[in-house]
């Protein structure tokens, strides 16, 4: 899967780790959903993170399409409450 973290560029992500970024958006959605400030923002942090950490970074020159859109760590919780989906940042 090919992700794009705003503002930093892209990177390929195996579909074995799909389940590990998963578990972390569920935990970034609720911090969102209590309203904690604080704690959306490690969750986010976290979140991201783990993408580059896992993810394979792409040449800046590289033309992919993103399949993931992921928003940038100074991001807000309303800037990123208005990015989730159903399913989260992260569906599956």
């Amino acid at each position: 899967m090919i992700v794009r973290i705003m503002g930093e560029g892209q990177v390929e992500v195996a579909p074995d780790d799909i389940g590990v970024l998963n578990s972390l958006d569920s935990e970034l959605e609720a911090a969102i959903e209590a309203g904690d400030e604080a704690v959306f923002r490690v969750r986010l942090h976290a979140l991201l993170d783990k993408v580059r950490q896992v993810g394979k970074e792409l040449p800046e020159d590289s033309l992919e399409p993103s399949e993931l859109i992921l928003p940038p760590s100074d991001a807000s919780m309303e800037e990123v409450r208005e990015m989730l989906g159903d399913e989260g940042l992260i569906p599956g």
